[in-house]
């Protein structure tokens, strides 16, 4: 600043210097307008870099700096630095903000930048799904107005962020958020969605699985509990009494042994360490066998046949997929009324290995069947109960299957009977089988 006063009253100074000397060879008129003279150029000058900063400063770019001399190129100077250094902050402002909003674009869980009064500055793609918002369109606009629910809004109001909310979705009912409101400045915060649907129902399922596992147990020991309270009451009990007692409570104990056992093979089963040791299965000597047990199972009440199409065998392994039959072949056993009809059937179908069970009993109906393999799930529980059964076998074959890439198909028809079906991919097959498929499809 002390330069550009040196070099105006230095120029001043040479204005009336050049005044003077005209003064004292021409007169006093002659310089009175070379002063004038110079005083407007002066102002010309000044006035012409004035316009030329007024233009700038509309579009204050880089490249547009104007250049001059003396008192002005310094003043220009300095707005180019200043502007660069602007230009460089701004930039890694950008640059800032565009990671922000690619974190925010890329995270998991809803997020929702709010302001002091609630409104939208903005949101990620999650947070659109979560609660059925238009970044587009909703920008600045209430949340609460957008999402109108009466717990969401009371939560919003009363800027509790030390407990989340669990929200359920008003458009899509099945979808479970943990939502929690996160300040971050003075008038801004976030809010933060999780999808925990998958979480909640996990939980349900285990509430559901130790309440399904306590009835079982429940209903044995009640049993056990009550003979022998009962024998303890008694004197003197007879010998029949007590043997009867005794029979009935070891049947209780062998149906929660039964219980435990089947317990024991699910979590084995879905213990991911437990790796599958695949080995080649000579699937009609395996049926052979099943048939055999379900004859004695049966002890001639039903008529039980097997049908071999098919030589082929499957890679797997095989006590599971034993317990896998077998369970298939006792259910249908049990119910199959006396006198009714159970086929076994193994055979190639559309390139894969078909195991089928069919029988001429009970029936399901159609709103039974896609629960069937849920642990407990029981189409008749008193039924079930007086058959032996545990509730688990269904669930039992379907991870069997799955660690063996197969699929079980069920259909029924109520008062007629049931078909289940299990399909074996064609990779499944040993590769000897492999070639026959091939062979068969090119005849």
């Amino acid at each position: 600043m002390s330069g550009i006063y040196s070099r105006t009253f230095a120029i001043l100074g040479a204005m009336a210097f050049v005044s003077g000397a005209v003064w004292g060879l021409l007169g006093a008129l002659p310089a009175l307008a070379a002063g004038m003279l110079q005083l407007l150029i002066f102002l010309l000058f000044h006035i012409v870099h004035l316009a030329k900063l007024h233009s700038w400063l509309k579009q204050p770019t880089l490249d547009r700096v104007p250049e001059s001399l003396g008192g002005w190129d310094e003043v220009y100077t300095q707005l180019y630095q200043m502007v660069r250094s602007q230009s460089r902050s701004q930039q890694k402002l950008s640059t800032a903000l565009d990671r922000f909003i690619s974190a925010g674009e890329a995270m998991p869980d809803g997020v929702v930048v709010l302001n002091e009064k609630d409104r939208i500055e903005w949101c990620n793609p999650v947070a659109m799904r979560h609660f059925g918002l238009d970044r587009r369109q909703d920008i600045g606009q209430q949340i609460s107005y957008l999402v109108r629910n009466p717990d969401f809004v009371n939560y919003l109001h009363a800027h509790d962020a030390a407990q989340p909310l669990i929200y359920r979705g008003t458009r899509d009912k099945d979808l479970i958020l943990a939502i929690q409101i996160v300040p971050f400045d003075s008038t801004r915060k976030l809010l933060i969605s999780r999808d925990i649907t998958q979480l909640e129902k996990v939980q349900t399922v285990h509430r559901d699985f130790v309440a399904n596992v306590s009835h079982e147990l429940r209903t044995p020991l009640t049993v056990i509990g009550g003979f022998l309270e009962t024998l303890l009451d008694l004197d003197e009990p007879a010998p029949g009494i007590v043997r009867k007692y005794m029979d009935l409570m070891l049947s209780q104990t062998k149906r929660m042994q039964r219980i435990v056992e089947d317990l024991l093979t699910l979590s084995r089963l879905e213990n991911h360490q437990n790796s599958l040791r695949i080995e080649p299965i000579n699937v009609p000597a395996l049926l052979q066998s099943i048939l055999s047990e379900a004859q004695g199972l049966s002890a001639g009440r039903h008529e039980v046949t097997l049908t071999i199409q098919t030589e082929h065998w499957v890679l797997g392994s095989r006590d599971e997929l034993h317990s896998a039959f077998a369970n298939l072949v006792s259910n249908a056993i049990r119910y199959t009324p006396e006198g009714g009809r159970i086929t076994l059937s193994w055979r190639i179908e559309h390139r894969q290995g078909v195991f089928q069970v069919s029988d001429t009993g009970i029936g399901i109906e159609p709103q039974h069947i896609p629960r069937l393999t849920e642990r407990f799930y029981r189409v008749d529980k008193g039924r079930a109960r007086d058959t032996g059964g545990t509730g688990l076998g269904l669930a039992i074959v379907k991870h069997i299957l799955l660690r063996h890439d197969a699929k079980l198909d069920i259909t029924s028809t109520p008062g007629e009977g049931s078909h289940f079906t299990i399909y074996f991919p064609t990779e499944s097959l040993t590769p000897s089988a492999q070639k026959n498929i091939a062979a068969d499809a090119h005849s």
